[in-house]
């Protein structure tokens, strides 16, 4: 299984009334169970892979609309039309390393497969690339700032 199946089953596993879910294929291995109150735990046991542990997006309370200062993007605790969503659990970076310019600005337009930010999660930096040409219309997520599964990072639309 690659990475976009895993996050394909991991979305449907959370919308549906499944509690426990194996898989084994060849060497791969992924186990999905949700926990009691609400919590989900997942592990996979694969020669290199192991996916994060998460909680459902119902579970998390929406962080409070914030200004940046210069007007440079807003958190929306529902921004409307399309957006690029995190794929996982961990820490967003909007540039490749401290001080560097970053992967994309709001009217900035991007190529499908271009990199628009980095997702850190258990010390590994897994780079975000858009899924279709778009243009970025808002950032809805601060450097350094905690995400979750399925949470909106960028608004955007078609080009």
């Amino acid at each position: 299984m690659d990475k976009n199946e895993i996050r394909e089953l991991i979305r449907i596993f959370d919308k549906s009334d499944i509690t426990k879910l194996k898989i084994k294929e060849g060497d791969f291995s992924i186990e999905l169970q949700k926990g009691f109150e609400g919590n989900v735990t997942y592990s996979a046991a694969a020669p290199v892979m192991q996916a994060p542990s998460i909680a459902p997006a119902a579970a998390v309370a929406a962080p409070a609309p914030v200004a940046h200062v210069g007007g440079e993007a807003s958190i929306n605790a529902a921004p409307a039309g399309l957006s690029i969503k995190s794929p996982m659990v961990g820490t967003f970076y909007k540039s490749p390393a401290p001080g560097a310019a970053p992967f994309a600005k709001i009217g900035d337009v991007i190529r499908k497969g271009q990199p628009v930010g980095i997702i850190e999660a258990m010390k590994i930096m897994n780079e975000i690339e858009a899924e279709f040409d778009c243009k970025i219309l808002d950032i809805l997520v601060d450097d350094g700032q905690p995400v979750e599964y399925d949470m909106p990072i960028f608004t955007v639309e078609k080009v």
